[in-house]
């Protein structure tokens, strides 16, 4: 089994990335931004000035496509992301070698979309969107 990377306080109670010929759950179309925060002071029959005012959060945002056929319980990857979410939970963020971000990350934002169901009505395939933001240490 390839560890790609994982999203929690460590691989082993948060969500991995991982290939093998059993369970496939990677990242797809992975996102980085940031910005920088500008002040403009405006003055009377001149040019405005503006005024660096410092960093907004980093956001990282990426999909994922939970199937049970490639070996993923795409209800228990969920609850783990609505878990993380709803209490506020910072996570680290680790991608191969490298870990994401100058702490930890927030889920600020999630968005299943199932694709289809088992007989029974249970989740069998979701793509899920996730929005994480930076949170740094005071």
């Amino acid at each position: 089994m390839a560890v790609v990377g994982y999203m929690g306080e460590n691989s082993s109670d948060g969500i991995v990335f991982t290939v093998s010929d059993q369970v496939v759950r990677t990242l797809r179309n992975f996102k980085w931004s940031g910005s920088a925060r500008y002040a403009v002071h405006n003055r009377h029959n001149y040019h405005a000035l503006t005024e660096y005012t410092g960093m907004d959060p980093d956001k990282i945002t990426f999909d994922l496509q939970l199937l049970v056929e490639h070996g993923v319980d795409p209800m228990e990857e969920i609850k783990k992301l609505w878990k993380y979410e709803r209490e506020g939970t910072a996570v680290a963020l680790t991608i191969g070698t490298h870990g994401y971000g100058k702490y930890r990350w927030n889920i600020v934002d999630f968005d299943v979309s199932v694709k289809y169901t088992d007989r029974r009505g249970d989740i069998a395939g979701a793509d899920v969107s996730v929005t994480l933001q930076e949170y740094l240490r005071s």
